[in-house]
């Protein structure tokens, strides 16, 4: 009867998936998983942040009147269950036989990987990876195909859970801001019309620019599920992956980050009553070694887990270290300097790595991706599992009742002091205290305070070198993959290293090793990602320890100076490889000595008429791939007037609807009548990192082609433009700054028609009128009163219309 069951269950799995779409629009994804094509640019697309103030955008202004902490909740309920079953049952089946525990061990790790890699190599290709340099390229304002789907959220989800709960070297925290960025931009979209879960009253998206700020609340929100820390999260949107901010955005992002660290809070609250089997008040990154005592009490009915009680401690005893002796800051001024070093090491392998494996591996197809993770996976079982056996074990130090930790811990439970292949009662394996635990509760163990000498120096180093290389190995293959906990692992590790011999050394100073673990964390992530405010804001938040905060900041800062003269951050690399044109803060020292006009190369301009032919429109869109068309007028002296601009995705919804086709080849009169609004703003919105309407799938017919359109109610009419001798250097921070897209090059103007200053952007209220009106600060106005004419009255000179200052 269960045989039944079970195999009805899976023919009807079957079916469910292969009614699922390969990808979201029906088009072959690429091969590389996670990475761009780079010869012709066709993968990757600019974002329209400007403002398109055309006919459509002014009349809808002028009738005009936030789950991403339960997506964390669910990833780490899923990881520390999988892991604590994967444990227990380890642990049970070793007190008989350890070849057995091993050959279980391995099988349960693959068949998590193989769950995880499975769905992203058949599923979701765009949820490979950590997600960061796509999500910071989208929003430098390039539009990467798939990284916003709805199938990519599913598979880094449940991608994230296979790859994490089976042990490999990489962390879920990462893939968290990629969640939090899908989330984002599903719920401003309404959903996902592709698998029919969309719901118009959740649309908000009116541009690609407010897609942005969302997608920037959605990163702040992950980093915030994931390190419970709000205000980090906040910092990491300002200073990591967004490219513009404006002062709106920043009580938006707050808000949202505050929304999901209370969603946290209250599913942690719950699942401390024993709901959430395995996971007990665990699984989330936070070392609480400051400020509070810690009761572990075994809970018999699920096994491997345990329960963390908290009470304030009127004791300093387990607060870490209180302070610090000037004496000290030269060995954490070396941690700065090991992490910069091993930081810009991990990014320059990884970086050689990855682009090998790119090149040559990941083109063999799938199932060389297949292949390839569960080797690692295999080696990573075996290396976890037996390095502990060829370590001694270590008498259990004298216990301390006020500690509230037990030494050895008993069978099946994971934690301090793990008793694994030990002959001896008393006595722990220190090695397997880090191998053979989830990555959290290794953290815990080597961050953890009052426990002096727990690990010894051999197996420290050993632990380094094996997870370092696991890590990067690991990074870049075919599975959800974040680097935050690996890189906090690695970081504490010589961190404690540095710690003993500091102890040893100041043998009558108050040391606590965790407190230099600590700063080993912050300094390894410092020189690998190169973050300093938001991730020192980070490691504050999640220890609840503000007297560490100056020599967090000091590892900080010597880390990023080590790091930055090796090389760039690691998602500037992986962001480069992957063939995303990020613009950087900073233009090149070459672009002092060019000008706009040079830029702009011997490339031909495309210009449109006003009112423009179907036919010509849908001739001019097929022989080119431009996005934006300068349209054009003639005034009534025979002068040609550039009126605007008009985007492609505008085009081809003129075209796809045809409501705006007319018979007459004569443009329409804005000022003398009222069109009627036949197009909302939301109809020109492309699907979020989708190709959107392509013109293969427009069809007309010939009477359609003989149509005219007018495209003056459809155009910008104020884009940007520059002289054709501004600076490149001018030209790229205005870009930069501003979002932009397009910006026209012009020759120089003949002639000046007002300044504009600050006095003249002030606003003040008329209370009479009830109105806004600006101040009369301009020239003109003190001229009139002094009954100067403002015109110039050489009609030989004809360069100024007026002057305002």
């Amino acid at each position: 009867m269960l045989s039944n069951h079970l195999q009805n269950g899976m023919e009807t799995a079957k079916l469910m998936w292969s009614r699922l779409p390969n990808n979201e629009d029906g088009d072959d994804d690429d091969d590389g998983v996670g990475f761009l094509k780079k010869n012709d640019g066709s993968s990757v697309e600019s974002l329209d942040y400007e403002v398109i103030e055309n006919y459509a955008y002014r009349e809808e202004q002028a009738i005009k009147p936030e789950g991403t902490g339960l997506a964390a909740v669910l990833i780490n309920i899923s990881v520390e269950n999988f892991a604590g079953w994967k444990y227990s049952l380890t642990f049970s089946i070793i007190q008989k036989s350890y070849v057995a525990g091993f050959i279980v061990y391995v099988l349960i790790n693959l068949a998590l990987v193989f769950s995880s890699v499975y769905i992203i190599t058949q599923f979701a290709p765009a949820a490979a990876g950590s997600g960061i340099p796509e999500i910071k390229g989208y929003l430098n304002g390039i539009d990467t195909h798939g990284i916003l789907f709805f199938r990519t959220l599913i598979g880094k989800i449940f991608g994230s859970i296979g790859s994490v709960g089976g042990g490999l070297a990489l962390g879920k925290e990462g893939p968290l801001v990629h969640i939090g960025a899908c989330i984002a931009s599903l719920l401003g979209q309404g959903g996902s019309r592709k698998y029919h879960l969309s719901s118009r009253w959740l649309q908000v998206f009116k541009s690609d620019r407010d897609r942005r700020d969302l997608v920037t609340c959605g990163c702040a929100a992950g980093v915030a599920a994931a390190f419970r820390a709000p205000v980090g999260g906040v910092l990491f949107a300002l200073e990591e992956v967004t490219s513009w901010w404006r002062s709106q955005l920043m009580w938006r992002v707050f808000f949202t980050s505050a929304i999901v660290a209370v969603v946290v809070r209250t599913a942690m609250g719950w699942c401390k009553n024993g709901n959430c089997g395995h996971f007990g008040s665990g699984g989330f990154i936070i070392w609480d070694i400051s400020g509070l005592e810690y009761e572990l009490s075994l809970n018999p009915v699920y096994g491997s887990s345990f329960f963390i009680v908290c009470w304030p401690s009127n004791q300093s005893s387990f607060s870490g270290q209180e302070d610090y002796s000037f004496r000290e800051l030269f060995p954490m001024a070396v941690i700065g300097v090991i992490g910069g070093l091993l930081g810009a090491l991990f990014n320059q392998l990884t970086l050689f790595i990855t682009r090998w494996r790119r090149n040559y591996l990941h083109r063999k197809g799938n199932r060389v991706k297949i292949i390839e993770v569960c080797l690692i996976s295999v080696i990573t079982s075996v290396i976890s599992f037996g390095l502990p056996l060829f370590r001694n074990c270590s008498p259990c130090p004298e216990s301390d009742a006020s500690s509230g930790i037990e030494c050895p811990n008993a069978p099946g439970v994971y934690g301090n002091y793990v008793n694994f292949y030990c002959g001896r009662d008393k006595e722990y394996n220190d090695l397997a205290t880090i191998f053979f635990n989830t990555q959290d509760d290794a953290i815990r163990n080597l961050f953890s305070a009052k426990t002096i000498h727990e690990f010894s120096a051999k197996s420290l180093l050993t632990f380094l070198v094996m997870f370092y290389t696991l890590a990067v190995v690991t990074f870049g293959t075919a599975v959800p993959a974040g680097q935050f906990v690996p890189g906090i692992m690695i970081g504490s590790t010589y961190g404690r290293l540095v710690g003993m011999f500091v102890v040893n050394f100041y043998q009558k100073l108050n040391i606590e090793e965790g407190t230099y673990a600590l700063l080993g964390a912050a300094s390894f992530l410092g020189g690998s990602m190169r973050m300093t405010v938001s991730l020192c804001v980070i490691m504050v938040e999640i220890t609840n320890n503000l007297k560490l905060l100056p020599l967090i900041m000091l590892v900080l800062l010597i880390s990023k100076a080590v790091g930055d003269a090796f090389n760039e951050g690691l998602y500037e690399e992986q962001a480069r490889l992957r063939g995303i044109p990020l613009l950087e803060s900073r233009p090149k020292y070459q672009m002092r000595k060019m000008t706009a006009k040079e830029a702009c190369g011997t490339q031909k301009v495309i210009y449109f008429p006003r009112t423009i032919k179907v036919a010509d429109i849908v001739s001019i869109l097929r022989s080119n791939s431009h996005n934006g068309f300068p349209v054009i007028d003639h005034s009534r002296s025979g002068e040609t007037l550039v009126i605007g601009l008009v985007l492609r995705i505008h085009l081809l919804v003129l075209l796809q609807s045809k409501a705006d086709f007319q018979h007459s080849p004569l443009p329409s009169d804005l000022r003398g009548r009222s069109l009627p609004i036949r197009h909302s703003l939301s109809e020109f919105v492309k699907p979020a990192s989708s190709k959107g309407i392509s013109i293969e799938d427009i069809h007309l017919s010939s009477d359609d082609l003989e149509m005219y359109i007018d495209l003056a109610p459809f155009v910008n009419p104020s884009p940007y433009v520059v002289p054709e001798d501004m600076s490149l250097t001018k030209v790229y921070n205005l870009f930069r700054q501003l979002g932009l897209r397009h910006v026209l090059v012009v020759p120089r103007a003949s002639r000046v028609i007002g300044m504009i200053t600050r006095k003249d952007l002030l606003m003040e209220d008329n209370e009479d009128s009830a109105t806004v009106e600006l101040q009369p600060t301009s020239v003109r106005a003190r001229y009139r009163d002094r009954r100067v004419p403002t015109r110039n009255p050489d009609p030989q000179h004809p360069l100024l219309d007026g002057l305002v200052v």
